[in-house]
């Protein structure tokens, strides 16, 4: 792990010196993923980097674990409440679709979800333009595989160090860098309404999409969500399609 954690560390500051900027920054949501990259980033730049935390209709302890991370690790952060301006701003868009009689209530948990996570992803560029940072992401390889993430929202980065290990590993690698053990425990969620969590919105779990990525057999049923979820999100692993020139 020692190994691992020391290779990352070199590779993002190549990164860093091949796009000739400053150094690199992350949006700490609370959860393991974030912490882990929270942790690699200060120790790539323990004076040029930086995390950004970023409540929207978020639950409490989500702000406190956030904060404990940044802490633990000694990153430097900065809170940028997005919640009044995530409302105004998708007030003003349903408004809109209930005017032109096109808005449809079964899209809009998800779509109120989407814009939060979108209106992250703006306000990390925003912050990073002004340090001259890159945006670092958090998604694991199980995330990366199923597409469990929102396009040009969490998956709107400029670097992704973790897309290869699965979620086990960034457990173990967690332990390794002294993440506190609430992170490292508590139950993987996107924070995306009440209750919600990967597992349950996902259909499978962490462990079975790691054993599945490690080539191993796997229940029928959990075998056939994953592919499900893998070629159903190609679009969000691949730039735009264009025509033939």
């Amino acid at each position: 792990m020692e190994h691992k954690v020391n290779e990352l560390v070199t590779w993002l500051r190549e990164q860093v010196e091949q796009a000739n900027v400053e150094g690199l920054l992350v949006g700490v949501s609370g959860g393991i993923d974030s912490a882990v990259v929270a942790n690699l980033i200060k120790r790539a730049f323990p004076n040029q980097s930086l995390g950004v935390i970023m409540p929207c209709k978020s639950q409490g302890s989500d702000q406190k674990h956030a904060e404990l991370v940044t802490n633990a690790c000694g990153l430097s952060s900065i809170k940028v409440d997005l919640t009044e301006t995530h409302d105004v701003m998708f007030q003003t868009i349903k408004n809109q679709l209930e005017a032109d009689g096109t808005f449809d209530e079964d899209q809009e948990k998800l779509a109120d979800a989407n814009l939060r996570a979108r209106l992250r992803m703006s306000t990390l560029y925003t912050i990073a333009q002004n340090h001259k940072y890159l945006v670092v992401g958090t998604d694991n390889a199980a995330e990366w595989y199923t597409g469990y993430f929102t396009k040009y929202g969490d998956g709107g980065v400029d670097l992704v160090p973790l897309v290869h290990l699965p979620k086990g590993e960034v457990r173990e690698m967690a332990a390794y860098l002294d993440v506190p053990d609430a992170i490292i425990n508590k139950q993987p969620s996107a924070g995306l309404w009440e209750g919600q969590t990967d597992e349950n919105e996902m259909g499978t779990s962490y462990n079975k999409i790691d054993a599945f990525l490690r080539g191993e057999e796997i229940p029928e049923k959990d075998r056939k969500i994953i592919e499900a979820m893998h070629k159903k999100t190609v679009h969000k692993r691949t730039l735009p399609p264009s025509p033939p020139q």
